[in-house]
């Protein structure tokens, strides 16, 4: 049996054969509903904003609404490629504040040094996802709990760093999230990059056995996937997005923080979940985890245009988050329905 068998056989059991003729567009527009869910929620959202406020539906407007979001996306794309693997990556947390303090104390204005030590983050942020990764498969432990303890520590590495914020980046770093190509923005180039790479990445080996691994793991398995290297790259892939997140973060804020990265783990979560990706592995896109990124960025525009307290942006965010759930929900019902 072939990874791709696998992956077909999470979808569909072996000794259930759906023998309906044709294409069963009922099912696929069932299987999209999160999905669709949330593109409705976006459009809502712009259509409400766009109401209040003028200049929404510019070129401008995208590019802040796209840089404000962009660190959630980093964030969010590695926590979607472990979640569609079935687990979950606390650790995201601890390398964006790892990954800010190590750029505000090692940066300087010489362009060398400077690369060196991004790609020192970048390395540090791969190798640290990966050994969570092994952690996982060598003890049989559950990704909940090793990453929660590697949040830990890369959180009390990042403090003995940098106690308190602080720290700097040279100016020309800091300018690169308002450097402009085409009218464009590099965030939103970021973001068209993001989509090739989940485009790219879905059609290789490894996102194939990542997601049948997701789907069916004993399956997986059984086809000849090994699953400690899928947790490896998996979480290290995690571990690099992470690192870029933090990279990108400090062109927001100019300095380092040992604890902004918590401010990312949930709501790289939330995300993906509100874009339609499961909880329980095997399924999701990155376009959906990008359209909940966008989705929890806006509400936060919405409710100041609104003149509202703030207080009310975390419960806009967990009614629209329950929302994502019930819809995923009732898909997933009337997929195995479908099946029967």
């Amino acid at each position: 049996m072939s990874v791709e068998q696998t992956v077909e056989g999470a979808q569909m059991p072996a000794h259930r054969k759906d023998t309906r003729p044709g294409i069963d567009w009922r099912g696929r527009a069932l299987d999209r509903a999160p999905f669709l869910v949330a593109c409705l929620m976006l459009a809502l959202i712009v259509a409400i904003y766009g109401s209040l406020q003028s200049g929404v539906f510019t070129l401008d407007e995208l590019n802040l609404d796209t840089a404000a979001a962009m660190t959630l996306m980093l964030a969010a794309t590695g926590q979607t490629i472990v979640l569609v693997r079935g687990g979950i990556d606390l650790s995201i947390g601890g390398m964006i504040s790892l990954g800010t303090v190590i750029a505000a104390t090692r940066f300087t204005d010489d362009p060398s040094t400077t690369a060196f030590w991004a790609l020192t983050i970048l390395a540090l942020g791969f190798l640290i996802g990966a050994l969570n990764g092994l952690l996982i498969s060598l003890l049989k432990l559950q990704p909940f709990l090793v990453t929660l303890a590697t949040w830990s520590i890369l959180n009390g590495v990042a403090m003995i760093i940098l106690p308190t914020d602080g720290g700097s980046v040279p100016g020309w770093w800091v300018g690169f999230a308002s450097a402009q190509l085409l009218g464009l923005t590099s965030p939103v180039w970021m973001l068209l990059a993001l989509l090739l790479f989940w485009w790219w990445f879905r059609a290789t080996r490894v996102g194939i056995t990542i997601q049948a691994s997701g789907s069916n793991e004993k399956s997986a398995f059984l086809s000849g996937v090994s699953i400690t290297r899928v947790n490896i790259v998996t979480y290290g892939l995690s571990g690099l997005f992470a690192a870029g997140a933090a990279l990108f973060l400090i062109t927001q804020t100019g300095a380092g923080s040992p604890t902004i990265g918590k401010d990312y783990i949930l709501p790289s979560v939330a995300a993906a979940v509100i874009g339609g990706v499961s909880l329980f592995g095997g399924r999701g896109h990155l376009a959906g985890t990008l359209i909940g990124a966008l989705v929890l960025t806006l509400i936060g525009n919405l409710v100041f245009v609104l003149h509202v307290s703030s207080y009310w942006q975390p419960v806009a965010s967990g009614v629209i988050l329950l929302l994502s759930v019930l819809a995923s929900s009732v898909a997933e019902k009337a997929a195995r329905s479908r099946v029967q």
